[in-house]
């Protein structure tokens, strides 16, 4: 499913009129200082084998043409170690990989993104994630705290007549700290790197 929501992503940005000239000039931010946005993953909570119930919603202010910082508000849950990426490992989604249970996360971060070239940009997104076990039959068995941190390089289109945007980008995402899981958890967790690649496709409607 994860591969199927990166090629519509990337159908959509090839399909439409797109401009190249992306990094925002004075009159720009005089009118589209802010943006709201979210990222086109939320098609994965059509997922059959790991639904992550996922929600992202950003906020978002450039500072200058080149400079932009935004808020970053998102929960999801997964049942499988994160470092298990399904873009490339068939161990994702398998039985025997998986949780007891599955782990909720809801966090508030904060990026910074910088263009370098025209649409060209790198992004570093920081977000501390507070955790809530579940056993299989739904109870609360432990609670828990990370820092996800995610490391992008993309491109910015500008869609509609700089209204709107789309990034796709590659990056990478993990946890340099994280509390200790429950027992069970832990042992499937263990097994994982703890940063692994990650596409993105970010879309946003400037105001």
């Amino acid at each position: 499913m994860q591969k199927r929501i990166l090629w519509i992503g990337l159908a959509i940005v090839l399909a439409n009129s797109l401009q190249v000239n992306a990094q925002y000039d004075n009159q720009d931010l005089s009118n589209k200082r802010w943006f709201v946005g979210s990222t086109l993953f939320l098609l994965g909570n059509f997922d059959e084998v790991n639904p992550p119930g996922f929600v992202q919603l950003n906020l978002g202010y450039r500072i200058t043409g080149k400079d932009v910082i935004s808020l970053e508000l998102i929960t999801w849950k997964h049942a499988w170690p994160l470092g298990i990426n399904p873009f490339y490992n068939d161990a994702y989604g398998e039985p025997q990989e998986k949780f007891p249970g599955y782990i909720r996360e809801y966090g508030i971060g904060l990026a910074y993104q910088r263009f370098f070239w025209k649409g060209l940009y790198a992004a570093s997104h920081v977000m501390p994630m507070w955790q809530t076990y579940k056993n299989e039959n739904g109870d609360m068995v432990g609670n828990g705290f990370i820092i996800f941190n995610t490391y992008r390089i993309g491109y910015h289109f500008k869609l509609f007549r700089h209204k709107f945007f789309i990034e796709p980008s590659i990056g990478i995402a993990g946890r340099p700290y994280y509390t200790e899981m429950p027992d069970g958890f832990k042992e499937k967790d263990d097994k994982w790197p703890k940063w692994t690649p990650e596409p993105g496709l970010h879309f946003g409607f400037n105001f």
